[in-house]
């Protein structure tokens, strides 16, 4: 079983982060997006796995590597961003055949991952939603068959979102679709081709596929939903009980996550906030916030924050979204 990880997109949803940060790589509970989805299928024995990589891959590559030295990667260049349809062909050569799962870099959702990898048939996840039309839907029959695959339908006849996550089991069949697909600019919405319609195709022509049902969906791609899925997350993880002695100049108000060599006095540091190593705060208060490595904080206020790594802030505030090596001043200055 291999594991395909399209990690291509610009994440402009989450500027000024992804300036200069790729997405998946962005702090959360003590890990990045990236790790949690990698340390989720290895846990479920995926040893080999493809990454599609485009927008800052070379710090996806470096990250992966360092982090995962013993991992048996394949890293493939999507230099045009042409949709995951497009993304998932540009990883033919290197899955020759396999059974592959496929997971969005952006995605991370709470599964039974084993089940699903030991299907005898291809799987999709799917997820109930409010809004279907801003997602690909699956219109499901009995025995959780899926009967249609529709990408952001105008009119849709399911609210059952497609999650970003499919184990395919006639890998040979998809790429012939996908090549058909592209040799062709079938399926194509904005000049992107989807997955969705690559796999509609083959449902169309007897391929069967059956849907499962995430027990929860956390969508990194937002601020706001970032910052909720650090707070799942981090209230998910075993407490930290040496962060008192640590921190003995601090409050600490679990959950948190603080990385290593950090400097914290006369603070207050949480709920549901999670610090990137190196980083100093002092004379702060920070609660629903993630903060980012080797960041500098000082007499600051902050609640429901993003702080970029290398970034430094001082002075009053209160909601903040601030990119990586940012310097703020707060403070009163005579003029």
């Amino acid at each position: 079983m291999k594991a395909v990880i399209p990690l291509a997109g610009a994440g402009t949803k989450l500027r000024p982060h992804t300036y200069t940060q790729p997405k998946a790589l962005i702090p959360i509970a003590g890990k990045t997006i990236l790790s949690v989805i990698i340390d989720q299928l290895l846990n479920s024995g995926v040893d080999e796995f493809i990454f599609v990589i485009g927008y800052l891959g070379d710090k996806i590559q470096d990250y992966v590597t360092k982090t995962y030295p013993d991992l048996k990667s394949h890293f493939v260049q999507q230099n045009d961003r042409k949709g995951t349809g497009h993304a998932v062909w540009l990883t033919k050569d290197v899955v020759a055949g396999d059974e592959i799962i496929i997971m969005y870099g952006d995605t991370i959702c709470d599964f039974d991952i084993e089940r699903v990898l030991h299907s005898p048939v291809s799987e999709a996840g799917v997820r109930r939603v409010d809004n279907p039309g801003n997602f690909g839907v699956a219109e499901i029959g009995t025995n959780q068959v899926v009967n249609r695959l529709v990408e952001k339908p105008l009119i849709p006849k399911s609210n059952m979102a497609l999650v970003g996550i499919f184990k395919i089991k006639e890998t040979r069949v998809l790429f012939d679709t996908l090549d058909y697909c592209i040799e062709n600019s079938i399926g194509t919405i904005d000049d992107e081709y989807h997955l969705t319609e690559a796999l509609q195709m083959m449902i169309a022509k007897g391929w069967k596929m059956s849907a499962f049902k995430v027990n929860n969906w956390f969508d990194c791609g937002k601020k706001e939903t970032l910052l909720e899925t650090n707070a799942i997350l981090l209230k998910s993880y075993v407490p930290d009980t040496s962060l008192k002695a640590r921190f003995p100049n601090a409050v600490i108000v679990p959950p948190v996550s603080i990385a290593e060599n950090c400097v914290i006095e006369n603070a207050i540091i949480g709920p549901n906030v999670t610090i990137g190593e190196h980083s100093t705060i002092r004379a702060s208060i920070v609660s629903n916030s993630i903060i980012g490595s080797y960041a500098q904080l000082e007499e600051v206020v902050l609640k429901a924050s993003i702080i970029g790594s290398d970034a430094s802030v001082r002075g009053m505030s209160q909601s903040l979204n601030i990119g990586d090596n940012t310097d703020i001043d707060f403070g009163n200055r005579e003029q």
